[in-house]
């Protein structure tokens, strides 16, 4: 973005806080794998921006809906948004701007995640569909909790894998799992919850004041597992974060083989998005549940 575009984005912070702002100064933020980032201050007020190009709109606009649906959940710390929209050719959203100092501590981190997937609708699904990484994620409302991973989690990520390398045949045998997700929840009924949606490592910290946060989501209504899950697909965060966790929430005993089915379509996705080894862990993954049946 020009210089210019950085004083209209301060006229809009003007009118959206109500508060008088100076010349804002631009530094650009390591960490992003698909947006642009920056640290916008006029020297007293900070701010936090993240720019694409001007198609990506709608995933902003996403982006902004989850952050306000965590912040009406009064459970977890997650970045304030004040607005998003279009300057020349790129799109934007802008928020407050946290300074976070590391991992948070498990416990903290456990009660206040837990607090917030205690809240809950009766409906799986979310009100805008959303992307996960640059995917887009569909959040149609259903009442039915697997067909809803049926029709848009698992199935839809298969479709878009088949025509990769070696996907007809990941597309296949996934299809085959696919068919029989129901058999994966023959005595176990989640309740529709509220989810950050992509929370590995990377989207999680802590503030100066050592409170959790939680940022970069794909919010939308489902399975508690579902978070807990993807906190466990490159690492974990241990036993401490379990068991404060069930003091708060209590996690079914059937988690363990459910993970693997939830994790499967955020590989899915990776193997859609970079191919390569993804794929081959994919297709490990489909054999381990089939087998599970």
């Amino acid at each position: 973005m020009k210089s210019s575009d950085w004083q209209v984005v301060q006229q809009l912070l003007v009118d959206k806080t109500g508060e008088k702002i100076g010349r804002l100064e631009a530094s650009p933020v390591s960490g992003g794998d698909i947006n642009r980032a920056y640290r916008l201050s006029d020297g007293q007020r900070h701010f936090f921006i993240k720019t694409n190009k001007r198609e990506r709109l709608r995933m902003f606009e996403a982006e902004m809906h989850g952050l306000d649906e965590i912040q009406r959940s009064n459970s977890i710390r997650a970045p304030r948004a004040i607005a998003c929209g279009i300057i020349g050719s790129q799109a934007f959203i802008v928020m407050e701007y946290l300074e976070l100092s590391g991992r948070p501590d498990p416990v903290r981190l456990a009660r206040r995640l837990a607090t917030m997937h205690l809240c809950t609708q009766d409906q799986f699904g979310f009100s805008i569909d959303n992307t996960i990484g640059s995917t887009l994620q569909i959040n149609g409302f259903s009442r039915d909790w697997a067909d809803f991973w049926q029709q848009n989690r698992l199935g839809y990520q298969l479709s878009l894998v088949k025509n990769n390398a070696y996907g007809k045949e990941l597309f296949d045998v996934g299809m085959r799992l696919n068919e029989q997700v129901s058999s994966f929840f023959s005595d176990y009924i989640p309740v529709a919850s509220l989810l950050h949606g992509d929370l590995w490592g990377g989207n999680q910290g802590a503030d100066s004041a050592g409170n959790p946060v939680i940022y970069d989501p794909a919010c939308y209504y489902g399975d508690h597992e579902t978070d807990l899950a993807m906190m466990e697909l490159f690492g974990g965060p241990g036993e401490h974060f379990f068991s404060a966790y069930r003091e708060v929430f209590p996690i079914d005993d059937g988690y363990p083989v459910r993970r693997e089915l939830y994790n499967l379509y955020h590989i899915l996705n990776h193997a859609f998005l970079f191919g390569g080894g993804y794929e081959a862990q994919a297709r490990r993954m489909v054999d381990h549940l089939l087998s599970q049946l």
